[in-house]
């Protein structure tokens, strides 16, 4: 009886996977009929809303059956606290009630149903879900309770200074475009997308003017950017589908594998194995950049040669992780949306060790296997330990380009094998086979971020804060005394003369 039970759930998560595809193949196909045909100067925002938000609701059921009545349910859960607590505490609540609901959703699949079934599920868009609901309610927050000047400049761009309608909320959260596999963006951005008004620029990347300006009157088209990005995804479906089942990632806790493989062997096929898992991620979250694309959500202005830009709300950059030489570099470049929203929400809020209470918070957001949270534990040192080389080795490399290079290939080994060590109860999920491969290690990683985090120097967040501002008060006094030097300079040649 067990036996047949798990069979039959494994037809069933199959088969979620493929409408999973299906409705996000169906979802780029009305992507194009809806920007061509429902495009702001054609219709009104009321009818772009309604449409957004029942095709959302159709796809949801479609893909995850009753089980996407969820997602209605979290979102009135949570509007209905946002119009009876007020601005003052309602992000608070919120915040408590959709990662509770979430987390209730998560742990019921993981214990109640088959454990481990790692496939589509009706609580990934939840995930996004519980993404939106915290960040409008921090924005609304923001913008209806807190005073300018208390505000960064990035919560000053994304501030919110109304409530949104019933409407515009659940079309925000739910629309076809990311019900399924996001990725987050901001609700100013998405109002703008759907009002048709010209949007800011994207407040996370420093940018100059034209560089990255709307230098132009109308946003271009994104089919050749859609094109580029399914040339992606058919890529990493091909690759992922090719190598996944050639480098096992439980053959790292194989014992015979452990007992006759020399350890530089292990360190190789630790990355390889780590390194099969990522094409799928890219297929997803590049599928999902592509149908928003399709639709013109996601312009971000031009480049400094004139080409436009579609990676307002993209949520990876493949080559950056690839190539990535730092542990922060790698987390900048991968789930970006997510990384975002971890910042905003947790990060530059929270006053006391904020890097630990952001990697909790991860781990809580992403679900209740074990693995999750062995995972982010180690996160947290690895990043100490990653933050202190940063500050106290890489100056001495920066004198010539050679030297440069030399640490630029080091730190790259290092990194990718320290997140492939990191990530591997993220795949194993159970703390069982976890401990099992860290134990092969001898936990050296561990041991050897806890000793260069307590070795190696580095200052709190908020003196490096401080000096930063200090800095940039100062600068303008430092030019305007620069110049006014080179004007002396300059007179007591010409009196010279």
């Amino acid at each position: 009886m067990k036996k047949t039970l798990r069979s039959c759930i494994s037809f069933d998560s199959h088969s979620v996977v493929v409408n999973f595809v299906v409705c996000q193949l169906f979802a780029l196909l009305t992507a194009f009929w809806f920007r061509l045909y429902l495009h702001p100067s054609k219709t009104s925002p009321f009818v772009r809303h309604v449409v957004a938000t029942l095709l959302g609701f159709y796809f949801a059921l479609f893909c995850f059956g009753w089980y996407a009545l969820h997602f209605l349910v979290q979102s009135g859960l949570t509007y209905g606290i946002m119009i009876l607590t007020g601005v003052e505490h309602m992000h608070k609540y919120c915040l408590v009630v959709a990662l509770g609901y979430l987390s209730f959703c998560q742990i019921t699949r993981v214990y109640v149903f088959d454990y481990g079934m790692y496939s589509a599920d009706f609580t990934g868009p939840m995930m996004v879900i519980t993404q939106k609901i915290t960040s409008l309610t921090f924005e609304i927050h923001d913008g209806m309770c807190r005073k300018e000047e208390q505000l960064t400049p990035n919560q000053k761009i994304l501030a919110i200074k109304r409530m949104p309608s019933l409407l515009e909320y659940f079309s925000y959260n739910c629309n076809f475009m990311g019900i399924l596999a996001g990725p987050t963006c901001s609700y100013n951005d998405y109002i703008a997308f759907i009002e048709g008004t010209p949007c800011h620029r994207h407040r996370d990347q420093q940018t100059n003017g034209k560089a990255n300006g709307r230098h132009k009157q109308t946003d271009p088209s994104p089919n050749i950017e859609v094109v580029r990005k399914l040339a992606t995804c058919f890529f990493s479906l091909m690759v992922f589908l090719s190598v996944c089942k050639v480098f096992p990632v439980e053959r790292n806790i194989d014992d015979d594998f452990i007992a006759t493989t020399p350890f530089y062997a292990q360190v190789v096929y630790l990355y390889l194995s780590m390194l099969t898992t990522r094409p799928k991620y890219y297929f997803v979250w590049t599928l999902a950049d592509a149908i928003n694309n399709a639709a013109g959500f996601g312009f971000n202005g031009y480049t400094s040669d004139g080409s436009p830009r579609w990676d307002l709300i993209s949520n990876l950059r493949i080559m950056d992780i690839e190539f990535a030489t730092s542990f922060k570099m790698f987390l900048d470049n991968w789930n970006i949306q997510t990384a975002h929203w971890l910042k905003r929400v947790c990060y530059e809020r929270c006053p006391y060790n904020p890097t630990a209470a952001t990697f909790i918070l991860s781990a809580m957001w992403h679900g209740a296997y074990p693995g999750y949270y062995l995972t982010f534990l180690t996160g947290i040192v690895v990043t100490l330990a990653a933050r202190a080389m940063r500050h106290n080795v890489r100056p001495h490399f920066l004198g010539t380009p050679s030297h440069k290079l030399v640490y630029d290939v080091i730190t790259w080994a290092g990194t990718q094998i320290a997140i492939c060590y990191t990530v591997v109860p993220f795949v194993l999920l159970s703390v069982g086979p976890s401990m099992k491969f860290y134990r092969s290690w001898y936990f050296s990683v561990h041991i050897g971020c806890v000793l260069l985090a307590v070795a190696l120097p580095v200052k709190p967040r908020h003196l490096r804060l401080k000096e930063q501002q200090k800095g940039l008060h100062l600068a303008p006094i430092l030019s305007h005394l620069d110049s006014t030097s080179t004007d002396s300079n300059c007179n007591q040649k010409t009196k010279a003369t």
